[in-house]
């Protein structure tokens, strides 16, 4: 029975012991001899040949002290939690001629993702790229805020080809919540150029996708799958989405309000249309047409290649009995010209990186006496068309930011579903933000543990004499009774640092247990 107390009094010491920090005072530690920074230089032949005759034993020291250095190095990093962040440029702030620099088509997302980690010399830990026609973005987690983006601003210098003061003019930069609450924005069509618009959630997807296969990462890829989520909840709970229009159907709705002004009075449905590429921009583009009954007098769709465009003309024929004639280019530029002297109005949407029109050639377009004025509608970016094309007489060209009138006017209608969207994406950063500071708490927990397992094992060690006449399955005992002790004082403190809670309250209780058991 007397062995029996003996090993509960052990035990109880080692509780004891785990919240000494936080009731004893603190006793002065033996000082240590600082040790002199280290600063890289070339060795001499003597250090050379001096380590060269070390014995076995130096290396294997060296060795583990580099071990050590490289856990420090570990454990100084977790120390500080992984954050997200964005940089880019948009609608909001940057012209079109800016962002067309930096635009990149989808399938080159995840390539550019791990080059500007590469890049960074360890600054950006993760990363994911959202390029469209508004906007290109890199969602990223860090612990080094400034280090990140100075090395993501010089991948864009480099990129671009801007000076950096001119670049810096357009680019936006936000932190933590503000990044976080701004890919949850984008995701629910709440900063597109057509509020609620569908397609840059079916791009934030993409974004996602490509992140989770490519260098998103553990904290960057949650980020764009709570954005994927708040997206679709806000279409789904409110009419966000509801009478909004596309950049497409925005165009649409341009050409028909500017033709008449533009075409000396001749209305879009009695136009002559032609339409460069056969994506998905073209396709609402045509949706909008036909469901408006106003493809042209004549519509034709020129393509690189001819099969999908072929199939795209056969699908509206069937659905809206409208007859579309298709030309495929195989890559002689001539042709678009060609097409473009029997055209009114010009709608291009293609993904080619040059003007498929420029000034010079537009100019040089001999066309039909009372037919000379021209509409060019551009909602490509990078731009298919020369901006100088709208100095040409008879000629009128616009890009996606001439869209903006057209956008404002829609955007006022959803005053009211944009303001119940929001406090749907507020819920959804509250809980994003919830689970970002709980990472911050793994460290200490992990130390929390350590330090109570240590301190367990140290007590049992330093009653060993008393319970050598124990037997083998009391010895047992007093383990699972110790381990048992020190599993229910962590409890409470380690379930308040996972449990719910606001960001507030667990950086409050994480600050408390640091201080209390010293970790």
């Amino acid at each position: 029975m007397a062995r029996r107390v003996l090993a509960v009094v052990a035990c109880v010491s080692s509780a004891r012991a785990l919240v000494a920090p936080a009731v004893q005072p603190a006793r002065a530690a033996p000082a240590r001899t600082p040790r002199a920074a280290t600063t890289p230089r070339a060795a001499t032949l003597t250090e050379i040949e001096t380590k060269e005759a070390l014995p076995l034993s130096s290396v294997v020291l060296d060795e583990e002290e580099e071990r050590r250095l490289k856990k420090e190095r570990r454990l100084a990093a977790a120390e500080t939690s992984l954050d997200v962040f964005v940089v880019g440029l948009s609608h909001h702030n940057a012209k079109v001629e800016v962002r067309e620099k930096l635009a990149i088509p989808q399938d080159e997302w995840s390539e550019s993702a791990q080059a500007i980690v590469d890049d960074s010399n360890g600054a950006i830990a993760e990363a994911a790229v959202l390029s469209t026609c508004n906007r290109f973005e890199v969602y990223f987690s860090a612990r080094d805020a400034r280090a990140a983006f100075a090395s993501i601003s010089q991948h864009f210098q480099e990129r671009s080809g801007l000076p950096m003061a001119e670049l810096r003019e357009s680019l936006f930069m936000l932190t933590e919540s503000d990044a976080s609450a701004h890919a949850l924005r984008v995701s629910a069509g709440l900063d597109s150029l057509v509020v609620g618009e569908g397609q840059i959630l079916s791009q934030m997807k993409a974004c996602y996708a490509n992140a989770i296969e490519g260098a998103g990462g553990k904290v960057t890829s949650r980020l764009l799958n709570t954005a994927v989520a708040a997206g679709k909840r806000a279409r789904d709970e409110t009419d966000i989405s509801k009478g909004a229009v596309s950049i497409s159907s925005a165009a649409y709705e341009l050409a028909a309000e500017r033709a008449p002004l533009d075409l000396a009075g001749l209305e879009l449905e009695n136009a002559r249309v032609l339409i460069v590429g056969a994506g998905k921009m073209t396709r609402l583009l045509l949706t909008h047409m036909a469901s408006h009954g106003a493809v042209g007098r004549k519509c034709t769709i020129l393509n690189r290649s001819y099969q999908r465009a072929k199939d795209m003309a056969d699908e509206y024929k069937e659905g809206y009995d409208v007859d579309i004639d298709v030309v495929a280019s195989d890559g002689d530029d001539s042709v678009a010209y060609q097409l473009a002297k029997d055209a009114d109005i010009i709608f291009t949407a293609s993904s080619a990186i040059d003007y498929i029109f420029d000034a010079e050639n537009i100019g040089k377009l001999e066309r039909q006496a009372g037919r000379e004025k021209l509409m060019l509608v551009d909602i490509a970016v990078p731009r298919n068309v020369d901006p100088a094309c709208d100095d040409l007489d008879d000629v009128r060209a616009y890009d996606v930011d001439s869209l903006k009138a057209v956008v404002e006017r829609n955007t006022a209608k959803r005053r009211r579903e944009i303001v119940e969207a929001e406090k749907l994406l507020e819920e959804e950063q509250a809980s994003f933000r919830a689970w970002i500071t709980s990472l911050g708490a793994v460290p200490a927990i992990t130390k929390l543990q350590t330090k109570a397992e240590d301190l367990r094992q140290a007590e049992l060690k330093r009653a060993d004499k008393k319970l050598q006449s124990l037997s083998s399955r009391e010895i047992e005992a007093v383990e699972r009774l110790s381990r048992g002790i020190v599993s229910k004082l962590l409890h409470g403190p380690m379930s308040s640092l996972r449990g719910e809670g606001s960001t507030d309250d667990k950086k409050n209780t994480l600050s408390a247990l640091k201080k209390m058991f010293g970790v």
